[in-house]
């Protein structure tokens, strides 16, 4: 719970982000660059790879 101190609000590192920190941001990350470059290689199999 944030508290006063000399007349500023304290608040530990978990408090004052508002939520745990989790691998979940890093694995969307990950994922969605992962498809990005499984479509570019379709795209690029479908336009120039049938010559």
């Amino acid at each position: 719970m944030a508290k006063m101190e000399d007349g500023r609000i304290v608040e530990t590192a978990r408090e004052a982000r508002g939520a745990e920190r989790g691998p979940t941001v890093r694995n969307v990350l990950v994922a969605g660059t992962a498809l990005v470059i499984a479509a570019f290689v379709i795209i690029y199999i479908v336009y120039f790879g049938g010559k």
